[in-house]
């Protein structure tokens, strides 16, 4: 039987920490695009009841992060796969913001924290290594959430989630192909460069690099299937 993807809560706030505990899980792509998410199942996980985890989804399909979906008594959403247009239209969102907030944490990011955001790119290499995609996309996410903290603008980093929650099931079909090659690896590593460099304009010139291959390799991917369809 698989591990819970899910880590339990203690029961107070259940409605929050619920969604907070699915929104992470949506942000490291540990929901791929067409899985139903059945609240019953992420209720035992959560060692909760069925209640604020309904609350949670019920916020989330609000956000348009999930789709309603499954019949029963326990109800079940539908983590969606984005078109290439929708998909395309939020990787501009985030080629807009993700490079200013990289530009900005240059300016003030300590050694310390770099040293803290450069530990998840070595655990992204080492899951790599170690053929572990769920460590991978946990790092992954880490990375770059741990940069746009040092940015220093909560206001920025919450659209930056919103909009990474809406495709981050999507850039999962990057997996088979790019992870084993660690195709933008370098991206990576020159962020963490720039940002010891205190180069803000390098720092944002690597992520929107980072961005606009992803988008590329995932536009066509969401073409063809679109085309075979």
């Amino acid at each position: 039987m698989s591990s819970p993807r899910l880590k339990s809560i203690e029961r107070s706030t259940l409605w929050d920490r619920a969604y907070a505990s699915l929104k992470a899980a949506l942000l490291a792509g540990k929901y791929p695009p067409g899985e139903r998410v059945v609240l019953r199942q992420v209720a035992d996980d959560l060692g909760i009841s069925l209640t604020p985890v309904r609350d949670a989804v019920n916020r989330l399909i609000a956000e348009r992060v999930l789709e309603r979906g499954g019949l029963g008594p326990a109800g079940a959403a539908i983590v969606p796969l984005l078109d290439e247009d929708q998909f395309s239209q939020l990787m501009t969102v985030r080629a807009s913001l993700e490079p200013m907030a990289a530009a900005a944490a240059a300016a003030h990011a300590t050694p310390a924290e770099i040293d803290a955001v450069e530990a998840f790119l070595v655990e992204m290499k080492r899951s790599v290594k170690e053929n572990r995609t769920d460590h991978y996309l946990e790092a992954h996410y880490q990375f770059h959430f741990g940069l746009y903290a040092m940015c220093r603008m909560p206001i920025v980093q919450e659209i930056i989630e919103s909009a990474w929650l809406r495709c981050a099931p999507t850039l999962t079909l990057a997996l088979p192909e790019n992870i084993p090659s660690l195709k933008r690896y370098a991206s990576h590593v020159a962020t963490i460069a720039a940002l010891r460099r205190g180069d803000g304009a390098a720092a944002a010139a690597a992520i929107r690099a980072d961005i606009e291959s992803a988008r590329q390799d995932i536009g066509q991917m969401l073409r063809e299937k679109a085309a075979r369809e």
